[in-house]
């Protein structure tokens, strides 16, 4: 349980703030970034849970502000963490971005949220569809008071009942993000896929779902048989309105889903495949007064999917000018505050090589001070549809709704994209 909670911006000033228990001293918040930079001084960094004269401090930072939990009683501090971490995507479910000015901006919609997601310092329910149900973000004229939906006192607190569609469908997308760092050899210096399943629902009644994908532990555990390929999953994490149980005992993920868009679940997998999108870039300096680049692309996926938007930022030193580009495919631009040239091609089809050549002025400089550029690697995005790195599939998407017995269509995507990083070093 917590006693308080604050939402501090980060030079520690209380932009807002609720006192739930009454039994810390409010001055206590004025120690926390004093204690906190103690730590990194000492440690190099700062854990999330601290204790000072017999105070808990348990907090998550999430762009510029803080949100911080204070509590004098012996506090399950994993469950704090998650009310936290729950508290922030609610605030961006709602927001769109979770900083400092839109919390000034929507300090009276903060302070209505914070009352219904904790009770006398105990979570309550920080389900953004089931709490969009009566704290909006219009203003209301009606002096009716609203009561809370049913599902908040529920089991299934993230559904509310009597949902009706005419149409029932349901939408799932294996969305799968590589983050990549490459030698110029084509060593794989790190390589990750983070994957997650996204699900838009539009179902009526309580319906319960049961996905079953190529898990290999499934079927492992039942002995048998693997035709094609299976995945092992790592750091598996789940909506809390799958079953755990029944995943643990028999690797079945049955679930009540809410109502429209939500993550299922999300996955980790270390992989050492090859880049799927390969980029050799050599360049030439004459005379110290121009450069020039050759670059090649090549897709190193099947031959049948085509990546999408494909950009390649090729950093170049930054004080070249008077560009000239040709290339097989796509367009390049110069990108003079990047120190980059952007080649951009539409549709990448599996198995194609592409070519770029590129022409800069450069000042009269030394070649070490020329060559600096090449220190910084070839970046990329892009995004194949109807692909999966990791290989994993969804075998199946039953539906039953006992009461209704309707009939759902269930539609299954595909799509590979960038991570956060993926690059190629030069």
């Amino acid at each position: 349980m917590a006693s308080a909670v604050f939402i501090l911006n980060l030079k520690g000033k209380t932009i807002i703030s609720r006192d739930y228990r009454a039994d810390v001293p409010i001055s206590a918040v004025e120690k926390f970034i004093p204690l906190i930079t103690e730590l990194e001084e000492e440690n190099g960094c700062a854990t999330p849970c601290l204790t000072h004269e017999g105070i808990n401090y348990i907090y998550v930072q999430q762009n510029d502000v803080y949100l911080l939990a204070l509590s004098k009683r012996n506090t399950d501090a994993m469950e704090m963490l998650v009310f936290l971490r729950k508290l922030a995507d609610l605030f961006i479910d709602y927001f769109k971005e979770l900083q400092e000015e839109s919390i000034r901006d929507n300090f009276v919609l903060v302070y209505e949220l914070l009352d219904e997601v904790m009770d006398f310092g105990f979570p309550q329910t920080t389900e953004t569809k089931i709490l969009q149900e009566y704290i909006t973000q219009t203003s209301n004229t009606s002096q009716t008071q609203v009561a809370p939906p049913i599902a908040m006192t529920n089991a299934i607190s993230w559904r509310s009942e009597g949902i009706h569609y005419r149409k029932n469908e349901v939408f799932l997308d294996v969305i799968e993000s590589v983050n990549l760092i490459a030698a110029p050899d084509g060593t794989i210096i790190q390589s990750e896929i983070l994957g997650k399943v996204h699900l838009k629902c539009y179902l009526s009644g309580m319906p319960e779902l049961r996905l079953g994908l190529n898990d290999k532990v499934l079927f492992e555990a039942a002995g048998r048989t693997i035709k094609g390929n299976a995945v092992e999953m790592e750091d598996v994490k789940f909506h809390q309105c799958v079953r755990l149980a029944r995943f643990e005992n028999d690797r079945t993920i049955s679930f009540i889903p809410p109502d429209g868009e939500f993550d299922l679940m999300t996955y980790r997998l270390n992989s050492n495949a090859r880049p799927l999108i390969w980029v050799e870039c050599d360049s030439i300096v004459h005379s110290g007064s121009r450069i020039e680049f050759m670059v090649k692309a090549k897709a190193q996926f099947k031959k049948r999917c085509i990546a999408n938007n494909v950009k390649i930022i090729v950093p170049v030193p930054e004080d070249a000018d008077s560009p000239r580009f040709q290339s097989s495919n796509g367009h390049v631009q110069y990108a003079p505050e990047q120190a980059a040239m952007i080649w951009n091609i539409k549709k990448f089809s599996g198995g194609k090589e592409f070519f770029m050549r590129a022409e800069m002025g450069l000042p009269s400089v030394h070649g070490e001070e020329t060559n600096k550029h090449i220190k910084r690697p070839v970046q990329m995005s892009f995004a194949i549809p109807y692909f999966t790195t990791s290989g994993i599939q969804v075998r199946y998407l039953k539906i039953t709704e006992p009461k209704l017995n309707y009939h759902a269509m269930p539609w299954v995507r595909y799509v590979t994209q960038n991570g956060k990083e993926y690059a190629i070093r030069q």
